[in-house]
């Protein structure tokens, strides 16, 4: 058997999967009879004067081919038989403790994913609800502007990222970027994150993903304590001992020499503790801004034109502009979404964007930013950073 990459298999026309495999075939002149497995790698949408789909596809392939004549094609690449390396994350660890994961949003879990897969049984503390009775309190502060300081937008089971778009996108290169759409795809996403261009789930998806996660986790020997908040911890010779948390109202102390911090941008209380500790932190650059929101049609006909038939999916845009000292540029975009009110105190103001999977809503949004440097800060507080983002949050408000 011989494995092929084919890239650069233009499409003009809406094919499946199959008549697709068919067309990279005939593209580099062997029988689809010879194929026993095939793979879409990458799908894209290029050139509105000239609307076509560019696939890189997998062929595995019957060994009675001319290998040298096939290479005279650049866009075909034999792959080695050789194992490809397993992407996995080693934990070694001979502590009887268990690890103490505080946050339950998208780090804590693949955190405790990562430990349960070493079976490493972590507690996982999160201050929010669980996925169901959270999105209660996500519906009454939408519609009646009700804010439950512990269970929100950003805070609760899967964090931030269960009401969001669930891009799948970075600019990081590693092979640990296919673990996760791997990861993500075991417990529930569509198949397709594995090639699209600019993956991503949906929140409609992400909830149902989310608690999958979670039931694995369980299941496996993890421990969760929702409705718990992380208060104080305890160091002993220079090592971690104890977590104070409060958990329905009531006290409760949990012991461990493992603390994973997993706790997002918004945990305020709990920077202001590290700080108090003297844990060292650092000022970093950032970024703030506001939520645009224009009519989807008019970015499909700025980003299409008029001419295809292809059925497209909702497109997108992307915007940067570079002064002298500082920048401003779109981020999250969102095809089909709509702007979400996010706040996670009181008397503040936060936006989010976020879409269904099918992207199939009126508007399209974005984030539009400028970056902020401890320059900009105007102090050595290490916190200035977050006083400052808090202090906008309230001018908006």
């Amino acid at each position: 058997m011989i494995k092929l990459k084919v890239e650069n298999v233009k499409i003009r026309k809406d094919l499946s999967q199959i008549e697709v495999i068919k067309q990279a075939c005939i593209k580099i002149k062997i029988d689809f009879n010879l194929v026993q497995k095939w793979q879409i790698l990458k799908i894209d949408a290029r050139d509105k004067d000239d609307i076509f789909y560019n696939y890189s596809v997998m062929l595995e392939i019957l060994e009675n081919i001319n290998k040298k004549q096939l290479l005279k094609n650049k866009d075909v690449t034999i792959i080695s038989n050789e194992k490809l390396p397993i992407n996995e994350i080693k934990v070694l660890r001979k502590s009887s403790s268990p690890p103490i994961i505080i946050g339950a949003g998208p780090a804590g879990l693949f955190c405790a994913l990562t430990l349960i897969d070493n079976g490493i049984k972590p507690i996982i503390v999160e201050q929010g609800k669980k996925v169901d009775e959270r999105a209660k309190d996500v519906d009454l502060f939408l519609k009646d502007g009700i804010l439950n300081v512990n269970s929100n937008v950003q805070f609760g089971e899967g964090g931030a990222g269960t009401f969001s778009d669930g891009k799948l996108t970075t600019n990081l290169h590693t092979p640990l970027c296919k673990k996760v759409i791997d990861e993500f795809i075991k417990f529930g996403a569509p198949s397709e994150i594995s090639y699209i261009n600019k993956p991503h789930i949906g929140t409609d998806n992400l909830l149902k993903i989310v608690a999958n996660k979670i039931n694995y986790i369980i299941q496996n020997g993890g421990k969760f304590l929702f409705n718990t908040k992380a208060l104080d911890f305890e160091i002993t010779n220079n090592k971690i001992t104890k977590i104070y948390c409060i958990k329905d109202g009531q006290d409760l102390t949990l012991e461990t020499d493992t603390l994973i911090l997993a706790i997002g941008h918004s945990s305020r209380d709990m920077f202001k503790t590290l700080d108090k500790k003297n844990v060292n932190i650092e000022q970093k650059n950032f970024s703030v801004g506001v939520r645009i929101e224009h009519k989807q049609e008019m970015i499909n006909k700025a980003q299409y034109g008029t001419n295809t038939k292809l059925k497209l999916p909702p497109a997108e845009y992307k915007l940067a502009y570079h002064g002298e000292n500082h920048s401003c540029y779109t981020f999250c975009m969102c095809p089909g979404g709509k702007v979400v009110a996010s706040s996670s105190e009181e008397n503040t103001i936060v936006t989010n964007g976020m879409s269904k999977f099918a992207r199939d809503e009126e508007n399209a949004n974005s984030a539009i930013l400028v970056n902020v440097t401890p320059n900009d800060l105007n102090s050595s507080d290490p916190l200035a950073g977050m006083y400052f983002q808090k202090e906008l949050e309230e001018k908006a408000f």
